[in-house]
């Protein structure tokens, strides 16, 4: 059985390096993206089982980016959580409404985000 490949997408290097080795470590295959852009050109080439991305990026942020990856037939199932420090419950429900499957409040506990990585992944 081959790992399951994740996209984690963050505009920070430090915070995808902390995800990419915690999400690695757990077993998975990680791919990074800084931002929303960079993530549409990744995926335009590579195939990937879930999506992890911040919501406040440059050029393309988390939303926007959700709502462009549901509009394409490839990306209508995939699970794309949201990992960021956003609280409000604003924005927690344009994440909802661009079509986000779940919501990581940074800074994140590395087992929970493990855990729900796979639960929203299987």
């Amino acid at each position: 059985m081959s790992a399951k490949r994740v996209l984690v997408v963050d505009d920070s290097e430090t915070m995808r390096d902390m995800v990419s080795y915690t999400l690695d470590s757990a077993g998975f295959e990680v791919i990074d993206a800084f931002d929303g852009i960079d993530a549409l050109e990744k995926l335009a080439a590579t195939r990937v089982d879930i999506i992890v991305t911040d919501i406040n990026m440059p050029r393309l942020d988390g939303i926007e980016l959700i709502v462009r990856l549901r509009s394409e037939k490839a990306h209508k199932g995939t699970p794309i959580l949201c990992l960021t420090t956003e609280t409000g419950n604003d924005t927690k429900d344009a994440a909802r409404s661009a079509g986000a499957t779940g919501w990581v409040q940074k800074p994140f506990d590395p087992d929970k985000l493990v855990r729900v990585v796979r639960k929203v992944c299987p």
